[in-house]
């Protein structure tokens, strides 16, 4: 019986194991940091970013993840109102677990697109891609999935 216990015990505890994280590991004080631009119209593109950003989320402690999603160009049109109703169901439950996403206003300007068009709670900033240097200057990491 208590053969099958440990046997049990170890099981668990190797499922459930978590990632060995570099020094200094990830804290809710000094978080990772994130950045992934949505630049490209592409549904298909658009949903694996996504789905890096549940996977991240899934693998890293609680709060100890910053993630901003930032789109420009083409990519602006994901997140309007109007845009796959699936994809924006996904980027809000995101944004539920702080996951923040900022909008390109100098793309809004040459569509002549107005806030309104897009979904609630985006951040605009004038460019973009000056957002995505940014962050990295800050200290974010900028990952493109592909």
């Amino acid at each position: 019986m208590k053969k099958i216990f440990l046997v049990l015990l170890l099981t668990i505890s190797t499922v459930f194991a978590q990632y060995d994280f570099a020094e200094p590991k990830p804290t809710f004080d000094e978080p990772r940091k994130v950045i992934l631009s949505l630049y490209d119209k592409d549904l298909d593109k658009a949903n694996h970013i996504i789905g890096t950003v549940y996977n991240l989320l899934k693998e890293y402690p609680a709060e100890s993840l910053k993630v901003i999603v930032v789109a420009y160009g083409p990519g602006m049109r994901l997140v309007k109102k109007d845009g796959d109703a699936n994809l924006i169901k996904r980027m809000k439950s995101l944004m539920e677990y702080d996951v923040e996403f900022v909008a390109c206003k100098n793309t809004m300007e040459t569509m002549k697109w107005k806030e309104e068009d897009f979904i609630d709670d985006l951040r605009y900033v004038q460019a973009g891609l000056l957002e995505v240097i940014e962050k990295q200057v800050e200290g974010f990491i900028n990952i493109n999935p592909y």
